[in-house]
């Protein structure tokens, strides 16, 4: 292969800058009407965070799909103790599209070794091809990162975060080949969290947590990427709405959003599907908006759009809610993502319901997993021999499944329309 000529350096640095980004290769998941959704994983999947907004995302970002999304986190877990409950505890709620992601505890800690990615390989591949067998599109995630500047601090002889990320990179590429191997998609989270972690310590500090203050169990922030990375790898196209303000002409709205009125540069809007909204300050670990520019997630899974024809300035002030940004005539005129640049609007109440509702909803999933249904295995030979066992057994699960089923639809029921107004007006 010829030297790649010095001119062409700079263009091939930021293509391969951007490759972490590129979280989810051909094929996707396909999500349908109706979907169901299982989110699988070790403590980091049972912290219930980017389980949570996988399931916000999908639940008020695009309602139409009537999704029904379960997390099966466990504290502690390798891929081989999911392949252990994946039949008793999974396979019941037949899922249509299944997330997994280990890795983290499966690496032991230490340097990489052969052992550790043998007895990685073989239980997730197991895990995989007994959901496809099932009809089940599973995203196979990597694991993430510990963090540069957390993990085992202080704690002088232990493995150093490089040689431990070092190891859960090796664990990222076999997940990968598990996926191509059974044609799955695949989520690469290891390179999505190091690259935010990388440019968001350079931008606000080590002390800005992206792996974690613990070193592996990250906060909001990088469970946003978390989240990202397994979205990526689904059937979205981050396509919210347009919204379209005519000063002069006909205001309208697609995709979600009608225009109940429009007079003078002012439109209410009656929307039925809501932007992701985020939490926390510019600098705050424990909410999701400080990792927003280290992470595509805006532009690429996130855009409302507002659009404006003849504007009435050069300069324009957009009034939404309580809010207002100014921005140049010819900005308006391409469209401005209105979920990206204002923080405080109407939909982020509604947005906030949601949210509540599904960490209820994820809190109550957990104790029935892990404190019900999955100790049913330990009965299986008892009931096998006293059918009335058998029978109360059925008729627990039976029980759960519909209270959670409640749950769901209560998150369903809440997402309501929202009536909204936005203001287009010469700038001062």
């Amino acid at each position: 292969m010829p030297p790649t000529p010095r001119r062409a350096l700079p263009a091939l640095l930021a293509l391969l800058a951007a490759a972490p980004f590129a979280a989810a290769a051909d094929p996707k998941a396909p999500l349908k009407p109706g979907v169901r959704v299982a989110v699988v994983g070790d403590s980091i999947t049972e912290q219930r965070l980017y389980s949570k907004y996988i399931a916000d995302y999908l639940y008020a970002c695009v309602p139409d799909l009537h999704a029904h999304v379960v997390q099966f986190g466990w504290s502690g877990e390798t891929a081989a103790g999911f392949a252990a409950r994946v039949d008793n505890d999974l396979l019941p709620f037949k899922p249509d599209v299944v997330t997994l992601c280990y890795g983290m505890n499966d690496g032991g800690y230490r340097a990489y070794a052969p052992d550790i990615g043998q007895r990685y390989e073989r239980p997730l591949a197991e895990i995989v091809k007994k959901l496809k067998a099932a009809g089940a599109t599973v995203v196979v995630g990597s694991p993430g990162v510990v963090d540069q500047h957390f993990f085992n601090r202080n704690r002088p002889g232990q493995t150093t975060p490089a040689v431990y990320n070092d190891n859960l990179g090796h664990l990222r590429d076999i997940a990968k080949t598990v996926a191509e191997t059974n044609g799955m998609p695949f989520a690469n989270v290891h390179d999505a969290m190091a690259a935010a972690m990388k440019q968001g310590q350079a931008k606000l500090g080590d002390r800005y947590p992206v792996g974690g203050a613990d070193g592996v169990h990250p906060a909001p922030n990088g469970q946003l990427v978390m989240a990202y990375a397994f979205l990526k790898a689904m059937d979205l196209d981050g396509d919210l709405g347009t919204i379209t303000i005519d000063p002069k002409g006909q205001s309208t709205a697609e995709n979600g959003h009608t225009i109940i009125s429009a007079r003078d540069g002012r439109v209410e809007v009656e929307s039925r599907r809501y932007p992701f909204c985020f939490t926390g300050g510019e600098t705050d670990a424990n909410g999701t908006r400080s990792i927003l520019p280290f992470v595509p997630f805006n532009r690429e899974l996130n855009r409302l759009t507002l659009v404006v024809k003849n504007a009435p300035a050069d300069k324009v002030k957009v009034t939404w809610g309580a809010e207002s940004k100014v921005f140049t005539r010819d900005e308006l005129g391409k469209g401005v993502n209105l979920a990206a640049v204002f923080v405080k609007h109407p939909l982020a109440e509604a947005f906030a319901r949601i949210d509540a509702k599904v960490a209820d909803q994820q809190s109550f999933q957990t104790v029935m997993i892990k404190n019900e249904i999955t100790n049913h295995r330990s009965l299986r030979g008892a009931a096998k021999e006293d059918p009335a066992l058998a029978d109360a057994l059925a008729a627990v699960r039976e029980r759960l499944w519909a209270t959670e089923a409640k749950k769901d639809a209560a998150v369903k029921a809440a997402v309501t329309p929202v009536k909204h107004a936005i203001t287009v007006e010469a700038a001062e």
